[in-house]
């Protein structure tokens, strides 16, 4: 019997007096500062906006990520929108 654990493909979101956010299902992180994080997740692109925003745990095996600060926005963008937001983060962060 194999006992490797599979990274989970469920996504979730559990939010706290607006204070903090744990999410599963996400694969990647691709940018965020304290104002805005996107996230690649089980469900596509996951864009958090807010205030004071900072990532209080990382466990991409697990695709787990928990944040804190002050949210203001939650939103998904589709594939194109997706792509498009990648590129742009992308240049600012390099």
């Amino acid at each position: 019997m194999d006992q490797t654990r599979k990274v989970q493909a469920d996504h979730d979101i559990k939010m706290f007096s607006r204070k903090s956010l744990e999410i599963s299902g996400v694969k990647e992180v691709d940018s965020f500062d304290s104002e805005e994080f996107l996230l690649q997740t089980e469900m596509g692109y996951m864009i958090i906006r807010g205030s004071n925003l900072h990532m209080k745990n990382l466990d991409l095996q697990e695709g787990k990520v928990s944040i804190k600060g002050k949210i203001q926005e939650l939103s998904y963008l589709d594939e194109h929108h997706g792509e498009k937001a990648k590129g742009l983060f992308s240049k600012l962060f390099k």
